[in-house]
């Protein structure tokens, strides 16, 4: 189970709600800027989102009160336990953002993995993006049904492939469309699981894992394991043991539970 629901939330001319000063508040109303949002030094009934940056806590604790009575939405500087919401270390490569967070635990910990993060991503990569958006009609028209549309984007943008975002241009993306090979086959893939903790798995069944379209799973397969999966891949239960015949399209992951 995750703690926290990760979102990105559009604020551009919107009110946002700043209570405070000091360092901690100048940082907020960067922040608040930097996404387009206009700040507000007081409550204002048509905001839904504030930041109290109060060094002290009794303070703090009375302005987040306040603030939730008129349904605001909290970010407490350096207090999550009384945070409604918290804002994550943020690696921009627009249109591409990566958040790093950690629910609060250690602001420190998100930033030092966010450095690392803008090491290994290159600096094309909002291009590459952008690029993708704009071919959205070719790739519809290219591949018309959804499942194969999804399949050819997945092995393109593996590891390796013609549009590896670590290494690909945005030019790539039209020399990708205009090649006439096809796209990923049907396939059925098995998978014998050594351990119900996710950590184990190898970084090919991982990989399998985030794209397959459909897990077959035997009964003893951990829910952590499961978890791994495409959030939109379907799912079936199956009994130990049970075979699976061909994928009717795509990639149809077998799970089969640890063995007693």
């Amino acid at each position: 189970m995750i703690e926290t629901l990760p979102l990105f939330h559009r604020i551009a001319g919107q009110p946002i709600i700043l209570l405070g000063e000091g360092e901690a508040a100048d940082a907020k109303r960067r922040l608040i800027e930097r996404a387009g949002g206009i700040v507000h030094t007081q409550i204002t009934p048509t905001a839904r989102l504030a930041f109290v940056a109060h060094e002290e806590r009794g303070a703090a604790e009375r302005e987040a009160q306040a603030l939730r009575a008129a349904g605001v939405l909290v970010n407490v500087v350096d207090q999550p336990d009384l945070c409604d919401f918290t804002v994550p270390s943020i690696l921009e490569r627009s249109p591409v953002l990566v958040a790093v967070g950690t629910g609060g635990a250690s602001a420190g910990l998100a930033k030092a993995l966010r450095l690392r993060l803008e090491q290994i991503l290159p600096q094309g990569l909002g291009a590459l993006a952008q690029a993708l958006g704009a071919a959205r009609g070719a790739l519809r028209a290219r591949f018309p049904d959804v499942g194969a549309r999804r399949r050819a984007l997945d092995a393109a943008l593996a590891t390796g492939g013609v549009l590896d975002p670590l290494r690909a241009e945005a030019g790539a993306v039209a020399a990708w469309l205009a090649d006439p090979a096809p796209g990923v086959a049907a396939q059925v893939i098995e998978i014998a699981l050594r351990s119900p903790d996710p950590e184990d798995l190898t970084l090919r069944e991982a990989r399998l894992l985030g794209s397959a379209d459909l897990i077959c799973h035997e009964p003893g397969v951990a829910a952590a394991v499961l978890d791994r999966a495409r959030a939109d891949a379907g799912r079936r239960a199956i009994a130990a043991g049970e075979s699976v015949g061909p994928a009717a399209g795509g990639l149809c992951l077998v799970l089969r539970e640890i063995p007693s």
